[in-house]
C-alpha cells in the first residue's frame, strides 16, 4: 500500500471511530413526525402519547417534533407544559433535497431515527420519503393504520425498519400487498400513552355543571363523515356532498341506539351523562342527535358540552367519570390507556381502526354499527359497565396489560435501532 493512500485510509478509519464514540457519548436522537391536525383531541393525543412512550421507555433519549403546518399555537403551549424541553419545528423537503427552512434542515441532521407517529395512515408519506431519500438515516412506523396504497409507498414501508399496526385487519392488508418490512407487527396507537391533563379546567367544568367524580358517563356521538368543509369553513366540492348526504342518511340509524342508552343510565343507575365532542363538529351534532330528541326527565340529568377542549381538559374529565361511551375512537384509547372504561362504536367510514378493541382483549366492548344485530346489544352493555364497575376494572386491568406490554416491545425495538448509549 502506498503511503499516501495508507495514511488516507487510516484518517478515514481513526474519523470513523472518533464518530462512533462521540456518539456513545452522547443521548439517542429521535425526531418524531407527528401532529397531522388540531382539529380533533384524538389526533391531537397521538403526539404526546408517542413522546411519553419514548420518555418512560428509554430514559435519556433526545427526542423533537416535525409537526405539520396546522399546529397551533394553543396546542404547542399544551404539548410544551408536558415536555418543557420538546423542541417543534415544521416544514418540508424540496425537489432540490433542501430543506424548507433552517430548523428543519438542522434536526434532521441532527436525529439518528426519524420516527412516524400513529395516524389514519402513513400520513406523512411524502415528508419520509423526502428524509430517506436526501438524509439516508433509518425510520420505523408506529401504530398506523393501513387500508391499502400505492406501489411507491408501499416500497418506502418496506423500507422501514419496523411496521406497527394500530389494529389486525391493517397488519393483515400490508402483507397482502406485498410490504416486505423485516418487522412488522400489531402495536398500540400512540394516543393510548397520553397522559396530558388540565385538572384546573376539568373540575371547574364539573363544578359548575353539578357533575360529581364518578358519578357520570361520557357519551361522544360523531358523522359518518367528519364535515371539515364546515370546520374549515370551506366551499362543498361534489365529494363533500355526496358525504353530507350519507351523513344524513345514517345520523338517526347510529345516534338512536345512544339515545337508548343514554336513557337506561339515567332511568336506572341514577348517574347522569356527559355529552362531549371529540373533534370541533361533535357539539352542533351532540345537541341536534342527542341533547334535543332526550325526554324530558332524561335531559334534566345530563351536561351538554357546549364549546369544544384539548386533549389535557378531556382526559382529566374523563379520568373522573365512570366510563365512556359513543361513536368516536381516540377518546375510548386515551380512557382505556389511563384506567377508564370505554366502550367502542364503529362502522365502515372509521376505517378498521376500531377493530384494535378485540386486538386488546375487549372484543365485549365493541359494537360494529354496520351490524345491526350489535345495535341492540349497545344499551346491557354500557348499563353493565355503569353498574358493576369492580367486573369492567377486571376487564379494563387484562387490556391495559396487554397494551402495556405492547408499548415496551415495541419502544425495544426502537432502542435498538438507536445508537448505544
Amino acid at each position: 500500500m502506498k503511503r499516501r493512500t495508507f495514511l488516507h485510509t487510516s484518517f478515514a478509519s481513526l474519523l470513523t471511530l472518533s464518530l462512533r464514540s462521540e456518539t456513545a457519548k452522547r443521548a439517542p436522537r429521535i425526531l418524531l413526525r407527528s401532529s397531522w391536525q388540531v382539529v380533533n383531541i384524538g389526533d391531537i393525543a397521538h403526539t404526546p402519547g408517542v413522546l411519553a412512550l419514548i420518555e418512560k421507555h428509554i430514559p435519556g433519549a433526545e427526542f423533537r417534533l416535525w409537526a405539520s403546518g396546522d399546529l397551533s399555537p394553543e396546542v404547542a403551549a399544551m404539548e410544551h407544559r408536558r415536555f418543557p424541553k420538546l423542541r417543534i419545528v415544521k416544514g418540508s423537503f424540496g425537489a432540490n433535497g433542501k430543506a424548507s427552512n433552517t430548523e428543519l434542515g438542522e434536526s434532521t441532521e441532527w436525529c439518528d431515527f426519524l420516527l412516524h407517529g400513529s395516524g389514519p395512515s402513513l400520513v406523512a408519506f411524502k415528508d419520509v420519503e423526502a428524509f430517506v431519500k436526501h438524509v439516508g438515516k433509518p425510520f420505523g412506523v408506529y401504530g398506523i393504520t393501513y387500508g391499502g396504497s400505492t406501489e411507491p409507498q408501499r416500497q418506502l414501508m418496506s423500507q422501514a425498519k419496523f411496521l406497527y399496526f394500530r389494529d389486525s385487519v391493517s397488519l393483515a392488508k400490508a402483507k397482502c400487498d406485498g410490504v416486505t418490512c423485516p418487522a412488522m407487527a400489531f402495536g398500540p396507537d400512540g394516543a393510548f400513552g397520553c397522559d396530558l391533563r388540565n385538572d384546573d379546567a376539568a373540575l371547574a367544568f364539573m363544578k359548575a355543571n353539578g357533575l360529581e367524580e364518578k358519578k357520570f358517563l361520557c357519551c361522544i356521538p360523531r358523522l359518518r363523515n367528519t364535515p371539515y368543509w364546515k370546520i374549515r369553513n370551506k366551499p362543498m366540492d361534489a365529494e363533500a356532498h355526496r358525504k353530507h348526504a350519507r351523513n344524513e342518511a345514517m345520523k338517526e340509524h347510529d345516534h338512536a341506539p345512544l339515545r337508548e342508552a343514554i336513557c337506561a343510565v339515567v332511568r336506572e343507575t341514577g348517574l347522569k351523562v356527559l355529552v362531549c365532542p371529540e373533534d370541533m363538529s361533535q357539539m352542533a351534532v351532540g345537541k341536534e342527535m342527542l341533547m334535543d330528541k332526550l325526554p324530558d326527565d332524561v335531559r334534566r340529568n345530563m351536561v351538554w358540552r357546549e364549546t369544544f377542549w384539548l386533549t389535557d381538559e378531556a382526559l382529566s374529565t374523563y379520568v373522573r367519570s365512570a366510563g365512556l361511551f359513543g361513536l368516536e375512537m381516540h377518546s375510548p384509547i386515551m380512557c382505556v390507556g389511563n384506567g377508564v372504561p370505554a366502550i367502542v362504536c364503529r362502522f365502515a367510514e372509521q376505517t378498521s381502526k376500531g377493530f384494535m378493541w378485540r386486538d386488546i382483549g375487549l372484543g365485549d366492548w365493541l359494537f360494529d354499527f354496520d351490524t345491526e344485530a350489535d345495535l341492540p346489544r349497545l344499551t346491557p352493555a354500557v348499563l353493565a359497565m355503569a353498574t358493576n364497575p369492580v367486573a369492567a376494572r377486571d376487564k379494563l386491568a387484562k387490556a391495559q396489560t396487554f397494551v402495556a406490554a405492547c408499548q415496551r416491545d415495541t419502544m425495544t425495538v426502537l432502542a435498538g435501532h438507536l445508537p448505544p448509549h
